[in-house]
């Protein structure tokens, strides 16, 4: 089985790497924001991962970009209604955690219920 690498680079070896060195290695997209720098929120998150790393982080933070210091984590990721869990995995790296935690579920419909329509009033419940 193939080891992953990230330009090159195993997950140990990122690790080790600063946001300026791994900025240099993702896309502009990335490489620009974190080039402005990452907001309050953001840095006492990664602060909190420095000092507790094996512990479970809860965010808001969905703008936020992955980066090595995060690899193993395990985050709470805010959906708008949840926290969902995410694993920070070295395939993540670079991405922004927003799009790792859908905001919008499927809808599935199935036979309109009691009431939906005109007729189904006269319908005896039992």
């Amino acid at each position: 089985m193939a080891k992953f690498t990230f330009r090159g680079l195993e997950p140990e070896q990122l690790k080790q790497l600063s946001v300026d060195e791994f900025m240099k290695m993702v896309p502009s997209r990335y490489r620009r924001a974190l080039k402005r720098g990452f907001t309050f929120h953001q840095k006492k998150l990664l602060e909190e991962i420095a000092k507790k790393p094996t512990a479970f982080h809860r965010t808001k933070s969905r703008d936020m970009v992955i980066v090595p210091q995060m690899l193993g984590v395990k985050l709470g990721v805010y959906s708008g209604k949840e926290y969902v869990t995410v694993e920070v995995t070295p395939e993540m790296l670079g991405y922004r955690l927003g799009e790792l935690v859908l905001t919008r579920r499927v809808v599935k419909h199935s036979a309109p219920g009691f009431g939906a329509t005109k007729s189904s009033k006269f319908i005896p419940l039992k």
